[in-house]
């Protein structure tokens, strides 16, 4: 029973991750490309990534145990919705959004490296999610520096940012995909 419920768990994290992978890049590509003719695309998709982060969160959490054992995702969710209202409060002005951005951007990294750190010890194979979460804070510092600069701000300037999360949602599914494959063939 409780092996099955350990593979149900880690089936559903591949799946999590393939999803969070497939949506950051579809996100980064339509920042590039769409975003970049248009001021009201651009506001929604600035918008949208942290309501996506807070509902990926959401039904994580509560698909891993319920969000009152996951902490962590708890508070994402709570930090994310917060934050697509201040982006929205912020538009258009880039330099505040950019800001709010980096605000989320750390505290969204330490509550995905706690979750990371946790999950290591059920599910192995999270190394990618622990760099990702440290990388997003150290991210989120350089959008604060950035959002102080005279250069106006883009959406292209998180986009890889987006970009960088896809990757490591990917190397995080593919990481537990193959862990699965080492010990259905041991």
């Amino acid at each position: 029973m409780k092996q099955t419920k350990l593979n149900t768990n880690e089936q559903w994290l591949k799946t999590y991750y393939y999803a969070r992978a497939a949506v950051s890049g579809a996100w980064m590509l339509a920042a590039f490309s769409v975003a970049q003719h248009s001021a009201a695309i651009a506001a929604a998709l600035l918008v949208f990534y942290p309501l996506w982060d807070a509902l990926a969160n959401l039904v994580d959490g509560m698909r891993s145990g319920g969000v009152m054992r996951n902490r962590t995702q708890l508070l994402n969710t709570v930090a994310s919705l917060l934050v697509a209202v201040a982006i929205w409060i912020a538009l258009p002005d880039m330099h505040q959004v950019l800001a709010v951005f980096g605000v989320w951007a750390i505290l969204s990294g330490l509550l995905q490296l706690g979750t990371a750190l946790r999950r290591w010890k059920l599910h192995g194979a999270q190394w990618a999610m622990v760099l990702s979460g440290g990388q997003s804070a150290l991210a989120g510092s350089f959008f604060i520096i950035q959002a102080q600069a005279a250069a106006m701000p883009t959406i292209a300037t998180v986009a890889g940012y987006a970009g960088f999360g896809a990757f490591y949602f990917l190397v995080s599914a593919l990481s537990l995909s193959i862990s699965g494959w080492r010990r259905k063939s041991a």
